[in-house]
């Protein structure tokens, strides 16, 4: 019994969402010089090929603006999410006391 084709471009949509949040901190650790140029255009191309394939065989409907909409969400919150890190606590007085 095949899968309904609803199904599939959900699957792939959250797969986009997952996408563009990597692409944002692909793109936060290139910028600060960590990163490779290569990782981030990986990303970019996985992140266009995921939410491009929302409107291959369908118009452009409520389903895809909502993945569309997500995927810049979650752009935003691994941008803001990789560009605040939070320093490591020093726990060498704590584990080991003078």
């Amino acid at each position: 019994m095949p899968l309904p084709l609803d199904f599939l471009r959900g699957l792939i949509g959250s797969l986009g969402i997952g996408c563009a949040f990597l692409l944002a901190q692909s793109l936060v650790l290139l910028r600060k010089g960590r990163g490779k140029l290569g990782n981030f255009y990986a990303w970019l191309i996985r992140t266009g090929l995921c939410l491009g394939a929302l409107a291959i065989r369908h118009a452009i409907d409520i389903e895809a603006a909502v993945i569309w909409t997500l995927a810049a969400a979650a752009f935003a919150v691994g941008y803001w999410q990789a560009s605040h890190e939070k320093k490591p606590e020093d726990l060498t007085r704590t584990i080991f006391p003078e």
